[in-house]
């Protein structure tokens, strides 16, 4: 027996002093490299930064979400999800919403969109439709009546070719983590581009295949404009 249940909730905004910045994109876009410029430049005008990073690499959970990715140790897909959302609620609730409170500048290397992406990949091998990012948004707790994550006040998606996220992915030192492969990465950014299209008024294209200055400064001249007109 199907039972239809439907219900109408909006994204949760920051109602708090500070500024949200989120960089979402495929392995290999220059989410890390363009935190590190974006953290200069807020620094540079007197601004406090804190950096965070969604999965976290330390922590209670942290850790076994690093093991997994590593392929240390196994667990099924969908679990690894749910951890996801685990360790984004311990970071919301101990670095994200007090520094928002404190007035200081957040820079996130991704955000809860990525569950959307990833979580549809992991649930359905990549067939990205609106029922499977709706399941997606209310089961990650994006469109939650328990409990909702604030949504960043700008999300930019780097966006970049297959072609240069395996050639930017092949010059790393770090071990290759599961999502790293080829088929993988082309449904990701496939992903991407759709969620990025479907939510065209949360999240902003950034082509991540400039280099590194140009793009530090398509992304701040973003936050700049949207601030003024706020």
């Amino acid at each position: 027996m199907k039972y239809h249940i439907a219900f109408d909730l909006d994204l949760r905004r920051n109602p708090y002093r500070g500024l949200y910045i989120a960089l979402e994109g495929v392995d290999g876009s220059g989410k890390t490299t363009q935190a590190e410029a974006l953290t200069r430049y807020f620094e540079g005008i007197g601004k406090t930064v804190v950096q965070t990073r969604e999965p976290r690499k330390a922590g209670l959970i942290g850790d076994l979400v690093q093991k997994i990715l590593t392929g240390e140790q196994k667990i099924p897909p969908v679990a690894l999800q749910y951890l996801f959302s685990t360790d984004r609620v311990i970071n919301h609730e101990e670095v994200i919403i007090p520094s928002l409170k404190a007035g200081h500048v957040v820079i996130s290397d991704r955000s809860f969109w990525s569950a959307v992406v990833y979580g549809v990949l992991d649930r359905s091998k990549g067939a990205y439709d609106k029922s499977a990012a709706d399941l997606l948004l209310i089961t990650q707790s994006i469109l939650s009546m328990y409990h909702q994550f604030i949504v960043p006040d700008f999300t930019c998606y780097l966006s970049i070719s297959l072609q240069t996220a395996l050639s930017r992915i092949a010059g790393k030192d770090d071990v290759k983590e599961i999502y790293e492969d080829k088929g993988k990465l082309a449904k990701i950014i496939e992903g991407y581009n759709f969620l990025q299209e479907r939510f065209s008024g949360e999240i902003t294209p950034v082509s991540g295949e400039r280099s590194v200055a140009e793009v530090t400064n398509l992304l701040i001249d973003i936050v700049e404009k949207r601030e003024k007109s706020a």
